[in-house]
Formats: structure tokens, sequence, C-alpha cells
């Protein structure tokens, strides 16, 4: 029978384990004595394993885009029920019109307001039910719309 168990976490490295007090802490001053390092090496391996379609989209030459209303713009789009789908083409639409690459949420609410379109109940959450599904990474406080966003809403 254990005599101990232990659980830990820092960023990307978990180290649990079962036993014997004394070989347990053995085991974790090992793991903690290379904890920087592993944390280097987690890192790195995330950033290897990013998916390219995780790269912000190209808004370069959406004149098609700017040129619509935001209402005309959602519309086209099929994205006037859905508040997700609705958070995802408003900022599409806000990057290709102000030409932004990185945007707030406010800046979505914003344009949705000016659009005198209806707000979006909680646009952190969907915000970040777009980040879930690869739609739109966070970047600091603000995020962009990736181009996986853009192919879903075929823009």
């Amino acid at each position: 029978m254990s005599g101990a168990k232990i659980e830990i976490q820092i960023g990307e490295v978990r180290f649990s384990g079962e036993g014997e007090q004394g070989w347990l802490t053995q085991q974790l001053d090992k793991v903690l004595n290379k904890t920087e390092a592993l944390i280097k090496l987690a890192s790195t391996n995330v950033q290897a394993g990013k998916p390219k379609s995780h790269e912000a989209a190209d808004f370069s030459d959406s004149s098609d885009i700017a040129n619509k209303s935001l209402a005309s713009f959602l519309k086209s789009k099929n994205a006037t029920t859905s508040q997700v789908n609705k958070f995802l083409a408003t900022a599409i639409w806000v990057e290709a019109k102000e030409n932004k690459k990185h945007l707030k949420t406010s800046d979505v609410s914003s344009a949705l307001n000016k659009a005198n379109q209806s707000k979006l109940n909680n646009p952190a959450h969907k915000l970040y039910q777009n980040c879930k599904k690869g739609f739109c990474e966070k970047a600091g406080k603000e995020f962009f719309v990736t181009q996986e966003g853009r192919e879903f809403l075929r823009v």
C-alpha cells in the first residue's frame, strides 16, 4: 500500500505519484530540479505543433467585405441568429473595414452598436468559443481572426 500521493502541474508539466513518502519525495525533487528545462521543452513542443491554420487571416484584399454594410455582410454570411457566428463575422468585417490586425471584444460590440445590430450577450464568451474552434486566437489582451475562421464563413 502507498503511504503518500501527490499531483502537481506547472504549466504543461504535470507530475503525479503514489508510493512511500521517502521515495515520492525523491522523485518530486528530481522533477522540480528539471522544471525549468521541462517547461521550455513543453512550450517549444506546443509552438512547433501549432497548426498552420491558426495563422492570422489575410484581409489585405478585402474591398468586397469593406464595401458592404455590417448588416448586409452578416446577412450574406448567415450570421444573424448564432451569436458565436455573429461575433466571428463582425470581427472579420471590422478587420477588413478598418484594416486592423488585432481587435478587442469592444471593437466587435462597438461595430454592432454603430450598425444598429442587436448586441451580443457576453462577447468575451463568444470570443472564447471561437478560439476553442480555432476561428480566432488570443494575442495578449487582443485577438485576431484565423485563416480557419475566415474559411469557415467562406470569406
